[in-house]
C-alpha cells in the first residue's frame, strides 16, 4: 500500500470548544497543520521541572565535584536525540507511537510489549511527577496549618490528578496552543528560584571525600543513568509530532524536539547541582523539597509550589494523553477518554502508594534507574528501526490486522524487535547498580553502571542482525529495511 498523498499546506488546527475525540485513528494529509518549531515548547514545559534539582542534587549526595556533575549533566542529555528521531515517524505514518511499532514487533507482539513496557512506563512517570507535586503542595499547606502528613499530599494529589486528566481529555489542541504559554509562565518561575538558589551555592566546593577510581566512575556512571532514563523513556514522541504535514522536515523535527527537552533538564539540573553544595547533609535528610523552599522568601515559596503544580499538570496530561491512546492500540474496544480516566486513576493510585511510603529523592533515583531497563532496550529499538526503514511507514498498512498484512511478519509475531528488546534488557540487567538490585558485571565492575549504554548498542545491534537476516530469508517481507541495508 502507498502512504497518504503529501501537502504543502497546513490546515486549521482542531478546535478547543470540545474533547478531542480522535485516537489512534490515521490523520489524512488534510488535517495536518503546524510546523516543526511547535513542537518546542511542546517539550519545554514538560521538562521545566522540579525533578531536575532533585536529579541535579542527587549528583552531589553521590559524592560527584561540582564539574563532574556537569560533565555528567550534559552527557546524559544526550539520548534527547533518540526522542527527536524517534518524534519524526509521527508525520511519516500519521498515527501514534504505539501503532507505529506494529512493524518493529508484529500485530500480536505490539499488543504485549505496549501493554506490559507503555503502561509500566506511563504509570511510573505520572507517579513520580504527581509525588513531587504532592510533596510540594503538602509543604505549602502546612505553612496555612494543615499538617497532616499524609491526608494533606494525596489531597493535592487527587485534586492535581484530576486536573491532569482533563488536560488529556481536550487533547492535542489545548497541549499545543497552550504550552507555549505554560513554558514562558514556568521559565520565568524557575528561574526566579534559581536566581535565590545560586547565592547559597559554593562554587569552590569540594566534595568531603573526593571520589577516584572505581567509586567515581560509579558515581558518575549511575548518574547518567538516572537522567538518560528521562529522554529514553518519551518512545511517546511521535503522539505529538503526527498532526504535522508529512513533508516536515524530519531534522527541524528532532532538533525541536531534542532542544525543547534537553536545554531546561541541562539548566535546572545543573542548579539542582549548585543548590546541594550549599545545603548540608540534615537538611537534605529531611527532605529536598523542604531544602529548597528553605532557601527562598516566604513570598516566593506558594509561588514556587504553583509552578512546580502547573509543571506536573503539563508533564502529566502530555503522559496521560498519548498513554491514553495505549488503551486502544493493543485492541481494547475503549475510546480515548474513558481510557484517559483510566489511566489517571491508575496513576493517582501508585501515587498515593508512594506518598506513604518514601520520600521524594529516593522515589526518584530508585524508579529511574530501574526504568532503564524498559526504556532502554524499547527507545533503541524504535530509533533503529526508524534509521533502518529511512521513516518509511505506511499508515495504511500499520492499521491492516489481517494474517497476511505486512506486519503480520509470523502469526503476529516479528522475533527481531521481540528478541532485541528481551536481550538487551537482559544485558543490561547484568550492569545496573541499583539498591534494589546490582547486576553481577556491575558489581565486579566495582559498582560502575553501564545499564544504558550496553541497553542501547546491544539492542541496537542485536535488532540490525535479526532484521537483516529475515530480510534475507523472506525477500519481499521487509523491503524498506532491506533497501536501507543495500
Amino acid at each position: 500500500m502507498s502512504q497518504p498523498p503529501k501537502t504543502q499546506h497546513a490546515s486549521i488546527p482542531e478546535p478547543l470548544a470540545h474533547p478531542e475525540t480522535r485516537g489512534i485513528e490515521l490523520i489524512q494529509a488534510t488535517q495536518r497543520h503546524g510546523r516543526a518549531r511547535d513542537l518546542f515548547p511542546v517539550w519545554a514545559a514538560p521538562n521545566v521541572s522540579v525533578l531536575n534539582f532533585t536529579v541535579g542534587a542527587s549528583l552531589i549526595l553521590l559524592g560527584l565535584e561540582l564539574w563532574q556533575a556537569f560533565v555528567v549533566i550534559i552527557i546524559g542529555s544526550l539520548p534527547w536525540i533518540l526522542t527527536g528521531i524517534v518524534a519524526t515517524s509521527g508525520p511519516a505514518a500519521g498515527t501514534s507511537g504505539s501503532v507505529i511499532t506494529r512493524a518493529i514487533y508484529g500485530i500480536r507482539g505490539n499488543r504485549v510489549v505496549v501493554a506490559f513496557f507503555g503502561w509500566f512506563i506511563s504509570a511510573v512517570f505520572l507517579a513520580l511527577n504527581w509525588l513531587a507535586s504532592s510533596f510540594m503542595g503538602a509543604e505549602l499547606l502546612g505553612q496555612f496549618g494543615f499538617t497532616d502528613p499524609v491526608l494533606a499530599p494525596v489531597l493535592v494529589t487527587i485534586v492535581v490528578a484530576a486536573v491532569t486528566v482533563l488536560v488529556a481529555v481536550f487533547g492535542h489542541g489545548l497541549i499545543l496552543r497552550s504550552y507555549p504559554a505554560v513554558a514562558s509562565v514556568l521559565l520565568a518561575i524557575f528561574l526566579l528560584v534559581t536566581a535565590f538558589v545560586l547565592p547559597h551555592a559554593q562554587w569552590g566546593y569540594v566534595a568531603p571525600e573526593p571520589l577516584e577510581g572505581a567509586p567515581l566512575w560509579s558515581a558518575m556512571t549511575i548518574g547518567f543513568a538516572i537522567l538518560a532514563s528521562t529522554p529514553l523513556s518519551y518512545t511517546n514522541s511521535p503522539d505529538l509530532a503526527r498532526y504535522l504535514p508529512e513533508s516536515t522536515k524530519p531534522s527541524r523535527i528532532i532538533a525541536a524536539t531534542a532542544l525543547g527537552g534537553a536545554l531546561p533538564c541541562i539548566f535546572f539540573t545543573a542548579a539542582g547541582a549548585l543548590m546541594a553544595t550549599g545545603i548540608d547533609a540534615v537538611a537534605m535528610d529531611l527532605g529536598i523539597e523542604s531544602a529548597l523552599l528553605a532557601l527562598l522568601p516566604a513570598w516566593l515559596g506558594p509561588i514556587f509550589v504553583v509552578g512546580v503544580i502547573i509543571n506536573t499538570i503539563a508533564l502529566n496530561g502530555m503522559t496521560t494523553y498519548t498513554a491514553s491512546m495505549a488503551f486502544q492500540s493493543i485492541g481494547v474496544p475503549i475510546r480515548r477518554i474513558p481510557s484517559a480516566v483510566v489511566v489517571g486513576a491508575i496513576g493517582t493510585a501508585l501515587t498515593i502508594y508512594l506518598v506513604m511510603s518514601t520520600s521524594l529523592l529516593d522515589a526518584v533515583n530508585l524508579m529511574l534507574q530501574l526504568l532503564v531497563l524498559i526504556s532502554g532496550p524499547t527507545m533503541a529499538v524504535f530509533a533503529t528501526d526508524v534509521i533502518l526503514r529511512r521513516n518509511r511507514y505506511s499508515g495504511a498498512e500499520l492499521f491492516d490486522e489481517d494474517p497476511g498484512s505486512p506486519f503480520w511478519y509470523n502469526g503476529g509475531w516479528h522475533v527481531p524487535g521481540l528478541l532485541a528488546v528481551v536481550l538487551g534488557a537482559a544485558s543490561a540487567s547484568l550492569f545496573l547498580t541499583n539498591p534494589a538490585w546490582t547486576g553481577p558485571i556491575a558489581a565486579a565492575m566495582g559498582l560502575v553502571d553501564l545499564s544504558v549504554p550496553v541497553s542501547l548498542l546491544v539492542t541496537a545491534g542485536i535488532y540490525i542482525a535479526l532484521t537483516r537476516l529475515a530480510a534475507k530469508r523472506r525477500p519481499g517481507v521487509l523491503p524498506a529495511v532491506e533497501n536501507a541495508a543495500a
